[in-house]
């Protein structure tokens, strides 16, 4: 292991961390995620009553989606795995960048569409905007799309991780990404006027799951660091 190695663990951690610290304060401060599946003029209300904090844990909130694009890529991208399972590690890349992107632009709304509409005088008419902006940007592609891409980054790694013999990551992670492809099934429920309560659940324990697989994958990474034998020396 190199000091990149320890580089991309200490990040796998921090960014466990970082992206539930505005995860905690809109679930403290706006009710999140529940509120999500309020009427729309009550959702603006309270978004309006919140104040400038809302909008900053929002935008932290994006930023932290948009750190997961380049740890995805250091995650994936080792030469190792590349020699080893170029294709595994390629597509594991490529599906933690669109994650990262997919979910910083469905999060992103809440900074920079939100907020105006919050302001109007009328939230009747308002929340029709709203609610159109919400089911694209929202649910479609930063919880639908998200989801799937973030399940399918997760997955394989995961895998690459099984063939290293790093059993624990590898079965959060493959737990973590049964429930993620499950919660995905939100969106679509939605979309037919059904309730997608059961859903929501399975997203909040997939989340829940790529916290705790974000941080035994970097601790892993930063044990195995220290834990790396020295080359023997050999006398002749």
């Amino acid at each position: 292991m190199t000091i990149s190695s320890k580089l991309t663990g200490a990040g796998a951690v921090a960014l466990a961390v970082v992206f539930n610290l505005p995860y905690g304060y809109l679930a403290q401060n706006f009710e999140y995620p529940d509120i999500l599946r309020r009427p729309s003029a009550e959702v603006l209300a309270a978004f309006a009553a919140g104040g400038e904090g809302l909008v900053w844990a929002w935008y932290v909130f994006g930023l932290s989606a948009l750190a997961f694009v380049p740890l995805a890529m250091a995650l994936s991208l080792t030469p190792e795995r590349i020699h080893r399972s170029p294709g595994v590690a390629i597509g594991a890349a490529l599906a933690g960048v669109l994650a990262g992107l997919v979910q910083a632009i469905g999060l992103f709304r809440w900074v920079f569409v939100v907020p105006g509409l919050a302001r109007q005088e009328d939230l009747g008419a308002a929340g029709a905007q709203f609610d159109l902006m919400n089911a694209f940007a929202g649910v479609a592609i930063g919880e639908h799309m998200g989801q799937i891409f973030t399940a399918l980054f997760v997955g394989l790694v995961a895998a690459l991780q099984w063939g290293e013999r790093a059993r624990l990551s590898a079965v959060i992670g493959t737990v973590t990404t049964g429930l993620m492809v499950a919660g995905a099934g939100g969106g679509l429920a939605l979309a037919q006027g059904q309730s997608d309560e059961m859903f929501a659940m399975l997203s909040i324990g997939a989340y829940l799951g790529l916290t705790l697989w974000l941080i035994t994958t970097g601790i892993g990474l930063l044990g195995f660091a220290r834990a790396r034998p020295a080359k023997p020396v050999v006398y002749v």
